[in-house]
């Protein structure tokens, strides 16, 4: 059965790379997102709106703490580049601490996605400080965030 289950797989997975282009229309995957002294892992998903215009949300857990993330981004290719593009935008994270209080924050953001053609999976990178607008916790401006996707087309 488990034989099986791993020539199934292998199958769709050679499908959807046979299709798979350097665009995509959004994608899933495993997000981690780093802070000075916390790193929160966790879900994380994009969907373009056009072209250039894309929403994504992360959902990350820590010890003792959880954080959900939104973030509205523009994407643009580079010239000669297939599949990397760089993006900047701006959203809020809201981090759930246990036996504390909720910290809210704004995330702008900067980073490279890059999908290679052929494979349906995306990397990207970027730099996401931290702005707080709670009263409590501190801005944070060595954040960054890390993630790996699988592309939907």
């Amino acid at each position: 059965m488990k034989k099986l289950l791993l020539v199934i797989a292998f199958v769709m997975l050679s499908h959807f790379a046979a299709k798979a282009q350097t665009s995509y229309k959004g994608a899933l995957g495993l997000g981690i997102d780093l802070y000075d002294e916390a790193t929160f892992f966790g879900a994380t998903g994009k969907y373009f709106f056009s072209d250039n215009h894309v929403g994504q949300a992360d959902l990350g857990f820590e010890d003792n703490a959880t954080m959900a993330t939104f973030l509205y981004s523009y994407h643009k290719g580079f010239y000669r580049a297939p599949g990397l593009r760089w993006y900047a935008g701006v959203g809020p994270s809201i981090i759930f601490i246990k036996d504390f209080d909720n910290i809210f924050a704004l995330r702008p953001h900067l980073g490279l996605d890059f999908k290679i053609d052929g494979v349906p999976f995306v990397l990207n990178f970027d730099w996401r400080p931290s702005v707080v607008l709670s009263d409590v916790g501190d801005n944070e401006v060595a954040a960054f965030g890390f993630g790996l996707q699988f592309a939907i087309n």
